[in-house]
Parts: structure tokens; C-alpha cells; sequence
């Protein structure tokens, strides 16, 4: 079997979890080597270990991808263990589901830490390491949530919409330097984001969790919660060769719900 991402290096930030350690194993069946980053490294190097990755081919570390300096820290840990950064993936994300109102400035600035900030931190640490290799992919994985507004959850909307919007623009900035920068935005995809949703957003709305995820999902054509794994086969894609034409674009894959 060709694997399409032999050899290259893959960083990843949210390893540890739902979408990030599914994609961690697909990258992983394709030949790349991992770079696994979480808040605990003990959880990365589990996920290593589940996977049979040697320290040939994973290098778990612990990091909080609010701490700007830890970030550009990690990536420069990466480049001297392994000489290079071909792909970014910007994974991590935290959820937080309230009527508008009752946000504070706190609950604000927390998830723009995580979401928006920790791209901005990674993709700033990762950005001259690939200029000087003239090539490399950032994937940042954004939401259906960046793409159209909701009730009960404008701080993690807003978030996204700005990961869409700085896809954008850093593809604009980095086209002529062999790198492509685009986004992921999943629907309503199994992982613990989820069931934080039917509990958070529910919990807002007055409605059972169950009751409210299944009106949500009347929204989505093919009406079901989607796999971890159908994300990461369009990660692998971007992150392969095979997607060097592509850059700027914010790909929907949420069964249909946001046809834009």
C-alpha cells in the first residue's frame, strides 16, 4: 500500500482525544511521523504506545497552546529532533455552550485562548521553519460553527469564524512560498465535544440533551452524527502532496448541513 504521508513530519496539536487521536492514527497508518502534543504528556505517549509508535516514529509533548512561547518551544524542540515541520494541524479546542447574556468577558477570552490564539501561537512558530523548507501545510480544524450562527453558543461560533478568517488570510500571505493553509469544519461529529454540546447548550435552551441533538440533527441531510474517522481521511488529504493546488479553503464535512 502507498502510504501518502511517508516520513513527513506531522504536528498535532489536541492529540489526545475524539478527533485529534483518530487522526493521529490515520496519520499514523500513512507513513507520517507524530508529533503528539496535549496539555498531559502521559496521555500522548499512551496514545503512542496504543498505536505501536517508537520514538522513531512519535514524539509526544506536553503543551498549552494558550503559552505562546511554550509553542514556538515545542516547535523548535520538533525541528531539532527531527529537522523539519511538513504539516500543522491546529486541533485543540475547548467548547462552551451559554445564552449570550451570560457569557462573561472571562468565558470569552477562554475559548479564544484555546481555539483562535493557540492557532495564531502554533502557526507563528511553525511559519519560518516552512519558508525555509519552501513547503509545508497548515490544517486547522475549524467548525461548521465558523460558517453560519447558532443560539447558545456564540463564544465558540465567533472563535471558528475567525479560524475561517485567518485561513484566509495566511493562505493569501503564504501562497508563492510552496505552502497551503486551510481549514476543516466538521458538523456534529461522535466525541466528548459533543455530548458537551447536548449537555451545555441544552442546559441553556431548557430541553433534554438527546431530545435537542436530534432536532439539530432534522438540519442535516443525511441525518446523523458523523465518525471521528471521516474527518481524518480529508486531514490526511491535506496533508498529503496530492493536495498542493488547494489553499485558502474552509471544507465543510458536517452530512451536509452548511452548503457553503
Amino acid at each position: 500500500m502507498v502510504q501518502r504521508l511517508q516520513d513527513k513530519v506531522v504536528v498535532l496539536t489536541g492529540a489526545s482525544r475524539g478527533i485529534g487521536a483518530d487522526m493521529a492514527r490515520t496519520f499514523a497508518q500513512e507513513g507520517a511521523r507524530l508529533v503528539l502534543l496535549a496539555t498531559r504528556v502521559e496521555t500522548v505517549a499512551g496514545l503512542a504506545s496504543d498505536l505501536g509508535l517508537g520514538a522513531d516514529r512519535a514524539l509526544p509533548l506536553a503543551l498549552d497552546v494558550r503559552d505562546e512561547a511554550a509553542c514556538h518551544a515545542a516547535i523548535d524542540a520538533v525541528v531539532a529532533h527531527w529537522g523539519r515541520v511538513d504539516a500543522l494541524v491546529n486541533n485543540a479546542g475547548i467548547y462552551m455552550g451559554k445564552a449570550f447574556q451570560d457569557y462573561s468577558h472571562a468565558d470569552f477570552q477562554a475559548v479564544l485562548d484555546v481555539n483562535l490564539f493557540g492557532v495564531i501561537h502554533m502557526s507563528q512558530a511553525a511559519l519560518p521553519h516552512m519558508r525555509a523548507q519552501g513547503a509545508g501545510r497548515i490544517i486547522n480544524i475549524a467548525s461548521s460553527a465558523g460558517k453560519w450562527g447558532s443560539r447558545q453558543q456564540s463564544a465558540y461560533n465567533i472563535s471558528k469564524h475567525a479560524v475561517v478568517g485567518l485561513t484566509r488570510c495566511l493562505a493569501l500571505e503564504t501562497a508563492a512560498q510552496g505552502i497551503t493553509v486551510n481549514a476543516i469544519c466538521p458538523g456534529f461529529v461522535q466525541t466528548d465535544m459533543v455530548e458537551a454540546l447536548k449537555t451545555e447548550v441544552a442546559k441553556a435552551q431548557g430541553v433534554d440533551g438527546d431530545a435537542m441533538l436530534a432536532a439539530a440533527l432534522t438540519r442535516v441531510p443525511m441525518g446523523r452524527v458523523l465518525n471521528p474517522s471521516e474527518i481524518s481521511g480529508l486531514a490526511v488529504y491535506l496533508a498529503s502532496d496530492a493536495s498542493s493546488g488547494m489553499t485558502g479553503q474552509s471544507l465543510s464535512v458536517d452530512g451536509g448541513m452548511v452548503l457553503v
